[in-house]
């Protein structure tokens, strides 16, 4: 800030110093407002509502009964299934949240290696499984339940067993598989981002760096790389953690809702379960709120991490 808008502010309040500032920027303003609006509407609004309500006992048909903590105290002291659902959720989001990210960025840097003709078409062949609609199809047929099943084929031809595998509902395969499901579809949106990242990184400051003192790519990628695409990076984040703790549809395409002896159930699902089958918005509306909660911590622990990125 300049020494003129300095002396110009501490004769005024902020407040006035802040409409001054609105009405200088008034169409920047104007332009932002649709969405401000929107985001308002849609994101802040049925947040705010959610923390309200999750502290009533409201069916929608009824006047909501507000009932404090009891739903919060039900929740972690009465409530089996969703302690179960918890440790499914943060088993599947330290495992699928991270290793999604990574190969995200691993892929994204090599793919950001070859000829552009070749780039395009590879980056294609990547990002194919994330909008796929026939994704829960393959993997259902590979692993059908009967020797009709590419798997169960397989593994009868070879002698390795004798009797057809349940894969989608045995309890021992579900979670794995639906793991191995998430991360093939995981080079989505923050793929395309590292990859515009590193597109957009100037090449001028690896000369630079060789200059300083770098002598190799992984040099190259912890103090030039990684740091000029923080923007990036953290977008990638947010879609990780997103996606991660937000997973369910997964599971539902390819082992049903409930899954066998809820070894896939996910916090997404109790939720589903108590909002849109049972009914009870107050009960869901406060598991709606801990899942908010949980993003938004692991969002912040992240963005210290990053912050750490090429110092």
């Amino acid at each position: 800030m300049s020494k003129k808008k300095a002396v110009i502010r501490s004769d005024m309040t902020r407040a006035q110093w802040t409409w001054k500032e609105m009405k200088r920027n008034k169409v920047a303003y104007a332009m932002i407002a649709p969405y401000m609006l929107i985001f308002t509407l849609f994101t802040v609004v049925p947040v705010a509502l959610s923390m309200v309500i999750s502290l009533t006992n409201f069916n929608l048909l009824e006047v909501p009964d507000v009932v404090w903590l009891d739903n919060y105290i039900r929740l972690f002291l009465d409530d089996d299934i969703f302690i179960l659902a918890c440790k499914n959720t943060l088993i599947f989001a330290m495992i699928v949240g991270p290793v999604s990210y990574l190969m995200s960025l691993m892929v994204a840097w090599f793919i950001n290696e070859l000829p552009p003709k070749i780039r395009a078409l590879v980056t294609l062949v990547f990002y194919a499984p994330s909008i796929s609609g026939q994704v829960y199809l393959i993997w259902g047929t590979l692993f059908s339940g009967d020797s009709y099943g590419w798997v169960n084929g397989i593994l009868l031809d070879l002698g390795i067993i004798t009797k057809e595998i349940q894969w989608f509902q045995n309890a021992s395969y579900v979670m794995p598989l639906c793991i191995v499901v998430a991360l093939w579809t995981s080079l989505g949106t923050s793929f395309l981002s590292f990859i515009a990242g590193l597109q957009g990184i100037d090449r001028s400051m690896y000369e630079a760096g060789a200059v300083d003192g770098v002598r190799n790519r992984w040099q190259e990628l912890w103090y030039i790389t990684l740091p000029s695409m923080k923007p990036q990076l953290m977008f990638g984040a947010v879609m990780a953690i997103t996606s991660s703790f937000g997973f369910g549809g997964v599971v539902t395409a390819l082992c049903g809702f409930p899954s066998v002896d809820y070894a896939a159930h996910t916090i997404m699902h109790h939720l589903d379960d108590y909002g849109s089958q049972r009914f009870e918005v107050g009960y869901s509306s406060a598991i709606a709120v801990v899942l908010f909660a949980v993003m938004i911590g692991a969002n912040m622990l992240v963005k210290k991490v990053l912050s750490k990125v090429g110092q």
